[in-house]
């Protein structure tokens, strides 16, 4: 934002933080952390505390400084009020998205920092990674909830966890185990389940996919084209219990085998061509093709077939093999162009990292800390959510006042039953 635009739309932002940064403490941290977000939101290419403090009128290097690295106030209760709020002004048809990105760094001291593979990088390279929770609908986005990444070099060296300021009570998490937090933690929080979308990074994980089904929440999430499934229900075999004790094993099946999901679509006819949204350039859009199937990941250890669910698979018409692979469990009688919806909807995500970091400065942040790092990044949500709250509110076709009107709608709850489209 200029000066100007700044000057035209800062009592709504005013008025935007004044709940949500009451549980930061006393007056003047919550005056600091205003003038943080309005830094943030000014326009320049480093946002980090001492080019803000420059531009701000009322900077204050110092102070800014203090309150963002050395400050002791809680960043979860600014999430979770911030959290009740763009839920209301992103109904309706909201989804959650889970992802990561990546931060490089130079040195080697910043809070979980290391070299490590970033999907966003697209290599390994020292950086910092950090998984993100975001409710998504066709209108906008809004960032939920963070968790740092820390690799286990970071997890298994107490010298490097208490020279962060890493509490004691963060251990060793995976990322799908970091995304699960995050979920149970915006259920506290009491807000609606939504459809859970994740690429395969989270996909390929069956412990990730059962964890969900444990919580009674949907997904569609991707996975790799070596995924097995069952295209028909198979029909195990009664064999006599073997005295090792060992499990049983394929032989269960006889001569029925899974297979591979990119096998699947080799075999499969009446593609389909799709749009799903208007990009840039004109709409988007493939041909894609959809199946019920149960996901066969216990076969070699003789376990039973998954639920039934929906396999995905998008095939363009300019590529010698499928691109993308999707589980979706959604009801049976959701519509081929629903399900694309739905597995597309990640891609605001990616526009929303790029405004994160770019504009808003998300990975300038240049201390070293752990609770300098989650000071900062709730600060840059709060730029980012009103931003988007600005962006709602210029669009001729959006509703009078979301905070009103928004409908909360329970879990979604369909049958099943086996069929193409």
């Amino acid at each position: 934002m200029t000066d100007t635009q700044m000057d035209r739309c800062r009592k709504r932002l005013e008025q935007f933080l004044v709940d949500l940064l009451e549980p930061v403490g006393r007056s003047e941290r919550r005056h600091w952390g205003s003038v943080y977000v309005r830094g943030l939101l000014l326009d320049g290419e480093r946002k980090s505390v001492e080019p803000m403090a420059k531009r701000l009128p009322d900077g204050n290097e110092q102070a800014m400084q203090q309150f963002v690295g050395q400050s002791p106030w809680e960043w979860q209760p600014v999430w979770a009020r911030l959290a009740r709020r763009m839920v209301k002004e992103l109904e309706p048809d909201a989804v959650w998205v889970i992802d990561d990105t990546g931060f490089p760094k130079q040195g080697g001291h910043s809070v979980g920092v290391a070299r490590q593979y970033s999907g966003t990088l697209g290599k390994t390279a020292n950086c910092q990674v950090a998984v993100s929770l975001h409710e998504v609908c066709t209108e906008g986005a809004a960032v939920l909830s963070w968790r740092l990444y820390l690799p286990e070099s970071w997890a298994n060296d107490p010298q490097k966890l208490a020279e962060a300021g890493v509490p004691e009570d963060v251990k060793f998490r995976k990322k799908w185990e970091l995304a699960l937090e995050m979920i149970d933690q915006a259920r506290e929080w009491e807000l609606t389940d939504r459809i859970v979308v994740a690429d395969a990074g989270y996909g390929d994980v069956t412990e990730f996919r059962e964890e969900l089904d444990k919580r009674k929440l949907r997904y569609t999430v991707g996975v790799q084209s070596t995924t097995g499934v069952w295209l028909e229900p198979p029909h195990p075999r009664k064999l006599k219990p073997q005295r090792t004790g060992r499990p049983p094993s394929a032989s269960h099946y006889g001569k029925q085998r899974p297979v591979a999901v990119k096998e699947a679509a080799q075999q499969a006819q009446g593609w389909k061509k799709v749009r799903w949204r208007e990009g840039s350039k004109g709409w988007l859009e493939s041909r894609f093709w959809a199946v019920r199937v149960q996901p066969s990941h216990g076969f070699h250890e003789g376990r039973g077939p998954g639920k039934e669910i929906w396999l995905l698979i998008e095939w363009p018409e300019t590529t010698t093999e499928p691109t993308r692979y999707f589980f979706c469990d959604l009801p049976a009688d959701y519509s081929l162009r629903r399900l694309v919806q739905v597995a597309k909807a990640r891609w605001k995500i990616e526009q929303d990292y790029q405004q994160l970091k770019e504009e808003l400065g998300l990975d300038h942040y240049e201390g070293r800390s752990w609770s300098g790092w989650h000071h900062h990044v709730t600060l840059v949500m709060l730029a980012h959510s009103f931003l988007t709250l600005e962006t709602l509110r210029n669009k001729k076709n959006f509703w009078v006042d979301p905070a009103e009107d928004a409908s909360c709608r329970g879990r979604e709850r369909g049958t099943f039953r086996r069929r193409r489209v």
